[in-house]
């Protein structure tokens, strides 16, 4: 079977979502780049075409219904019908519970719960259509429960009963949905977090280190790797899992 080779990436401007990006595109995958803003996307999809592959740029408020489906249109149009979602757009509200308003919460909810759910409902016609498809979800070891995170770690739980209704509603088409869980890794989001708290990144990152079996903070690459498995031909029997990319086990 010839299979559609385009992928969507969202929240794909930096950190794991370009790491993936990149990475799917070196696997043979036209790749869209997506993020809420369009141009910040253009270095990845420069970097992704000056190593030889194809990608677009494409603006995508995850969270918006028409903004979605007219992007997902796009993009079937310019680059060929999806067959491979990366759930990745996410942002960080962080407080404590007494703390956090009721628009942090839900800003939250938007992007990580909203967003994967318009952006799976609008791609899964493509995936269903050619009878293959992957689905790649961001979790978080967040999803165990974290300090001052009440909405991420609600928000990346979510995910994973999202992904797992996914594998069961969409395996008769040829379609697997699986999760990914990261633990600490070293992007832009982490180092804010860092600068908000006041410590510098450096040390930040070699006290969690302390704390991960393996003696190390991750990279997108890992991530990236774990992804690349999940969208490939072979991964066609795993369905409806959570991989901990995190260094150590997680209960």
């Amino acid at each position: 079977m010839s299979i559609q080779k385009t992928a969507i990436v969202t929240g794909a401007a930096r950190g794991i979502g370009a790491g993936v990006a990149q990475r799917l595109a070196a696997d043979g995958f036209a790749v869209a780049v997506v993020d809420l803003d369009e141009a910040a996307c253009k270095p990845v999809v420069e970097a992704i075409e000056a190593a030889g592959g194809r990608a677009l740029a494409v603006g995508i408020d995850v969270a918006d219904e028409q903004a979605v489906q007219a992007g997902v249109a796009r993009i079937a149009a310019e680059l060929g019908a999806p067959t491979v979602l990366v759930n990745n757009a996410g942002i960080i509200r962080d407080n404590l519970l007494f703390k956090m308003s009721a628009d942090d919460w839900d800003a939250v909810m938007n992007v990580h719960l909203r967003g994967a759910f318009l952006m799976t409902r609008a791609v899964q016609a493509h995936m269903t259509k050619a009878g293959w498809g992957r689905i790649v979800n961001l979790s978080s070891t967040s999803a165990l429960g974290n300090r001052g995170q009440v909405n991420y770690s609600a928000a990346k739980a979510g995910v994973q009963g999202f992904t797992k209704t996914l594998a069961l509603e969409l395996g008769r088409f040829g379609v697997t949905a699986n999760a990914i869980a990261p633990g600490f890794i070293a992007t832009e989001m982490t180092e804010e977090t860092a600068r908000r708290i006041g410590v510098p990144f450096e040390d930040f990152k070699a006290g969690a280190a302390k704390q991960i079996p393996v003696g190390r903070t991750g990279t997108p690459d890992d991530i990236a790797h774990a992804v690349a498995f999940f969208a490939s031909e072979g991964a066609g029997f795993v369905s409806g899992q959570v991989l901990y990319v995190a260094g150590g086990p997680k209960d």
